[in-house]
């Protein structure tokens, strides 16, 4: 391999004319740009200059180099320029998060990215295992999760909190525990957990949610709440995807007396150094949640 450094010496000299003054340019002695010089003709095998005195001019092999080595460093540099730039609005920006969160987000990064077209947001919705394997194996920048983490790849950090809101059909006023063993229970892919979570601390008779009539069940979190808007069950669901249900007047919510709510962790990979556009969204990201 032709050394980079001795290559970007010759070319200055060539350009510059003169060893003193390269010497200057380049910040060295004059020794040490003549050294540079008779290794890369070592390397090379051939005489790049025809030396008179403090005097020279470029060997054949010399011109060669010259013309073409030039190219060769020009790119070389934009290459490095563009490798050491981080724009904190450009660039792709991965992340996963569970649903609820992510009809919050989602339309806002979208904003964030018509403010600055160039930078991209991909956004997947997906349970904590998945964001906790896609983060492992480098696939997302960003994760949001509602467990912390057991992958020592992975570091998790309390970010906010989001209540757990049982939801009914719109005639239900105040639901009683009778009531909502007679609706029966609209599952989805965290409702037990959330269901557990907050009927324990409201309904002393909870104990678990089979205790209620499976009514149905949907994975797709903007889909939850209509067998609930059409009186087939109940069901609970942290409050972004409550609140992102565009027909509330067919529901009711219901805030209980013990209020419970589920906590959201940032998750990253540990001893990965971010981007400034990773932390650009971050940083948006805590403002709106």
């Amino acid at each position: 391999m032709m050394n980079i450094t001795w290559l970007r010496t010759f070319c200055t000299l060539a350009e510059v004319g003169h060893f003193t003054r390269t010497a200057e340019r380049l910040y060295m002695t004059q020794s040490g740009v003549s050294q540079h010089i008779s290794k890369l003709e070592e390397q090379l095998d051939t005489n790049l200059l025809i030396r008179q005195g403090k005097q020279f001019s470029l060997t054949n092999a010399g011109e060669q180099l010259y013309k073409e080595a030039g190219d060769i460093l020009q790119r070389l540099s934009n290459l490095e320029q563009r490798i050491g730039e981080d724009p904190p609005y450009e660039g792709l920006v991965r992340l996963m998060s569970p649903g609820s969160v992510g009809l919050k987000l989602y339309p806002k990064l979208l904003t964030l990215q018509q403010q600055h077209p160039k930078l991209v947001i991909d956004y997947r919705f997906a349970p904590n295992s998945d964001i906790e394997r896609a983060l492992a194996n480098h696939e997302i920048d960003i994760g949001f999760m509602t467990d912390i983490s057991d992958d020592e790849t992975v570091s998790c950090q309390p970010m906010a909190q989001e209540a757990l809101i049982l939801v009914t059909p719109a005639s239900t006023v105040k639901p009683s525990w009778e009531q909502l063993t007679e609706l029966g229970f609209i599952d989805h892919p965290d409702g037990a957990h959330h269901a557990g979570m907050l009927l324990t601390a409201n309904y002393e008779q909870f104990q678990h949610i089979n205790d209620f009539e499976k009514k149905g069940f949907s994975n797709q979190i903007g889909l939850i709440l209509e067998p609930v808007s059409k009186g087939i069950g109940f069901t609970v669901l942290p409050a972004h995807a409550m609140a992102a249900y565009p027909k509330p007047e067919l529901i009711n919510s219901h805030y209980l007396p013990v209020a419970v709510s589920e906590t959201l962790y940032l998750a990253l990979r540990r001893q990965h150094a971010l981007s400034n556009r990773v932390n650009t969204v971050i940083e948006e990201v805590k403002k709106w949640l």
